[in-house]
């Protein structure tokens, strides 16, 4: 079993940055592919980007590509999301997710076992 804590959200201007943490609990944190989604009101959850278990690779949304940056720190059992040139449109609850292994499609969060309870990103105009 795997916890998930995000923390880091809070309220930005339009241009801004955050960056968000997803602290893990367990021992073999290097084996996960780590995932951040996020839910704006009204609207469906959606892939953010995600980081492939044991240095696969970082892949982004096309929405944010260029803006934010996932890392992950495997001796701290932490990955990170780093967002700048922050939009309103990036206003939602950022969750992150985690599945032991490697995922065929990150952006799917039907492949991700374990989430985080979410953490509140709201980019003023």
């Amino acid at each position: 079993q795997v916890q998930l804590v995000e923390s880091g959200g809070g309220l930005v201007q339009s241009g801004g940055s955050l960056r968000l943490s997803c602290a893990a609990s367990g021992r073999t944190f290097s084996s996960y592919t780590m995932g951040w989604f996020r839910q704006a009101p009204g609207k469906a959850r959606e892939f953010v980007g995600a980081n492939r278990w044991s240095g696969g690779g970082t892949y982004y949304a096309d929405s944010v590509k260029g803006r934010f940056t996932i890392s992950r720190d495997n001796a701290k059992n932490t990955v990170y999301l780093q967002m700048n040139s922050l939009k309103p449109e990036d206003t939602a609850v950022y969750y992150c997710a985690a599945v032991h292994g490697p995922v065929v499609q990150l952006s799917n969060s039907y492949a991700y076992d374990y989430w985080g309870q979410g953490t509140q990103v709201t980019v003023s105009s």
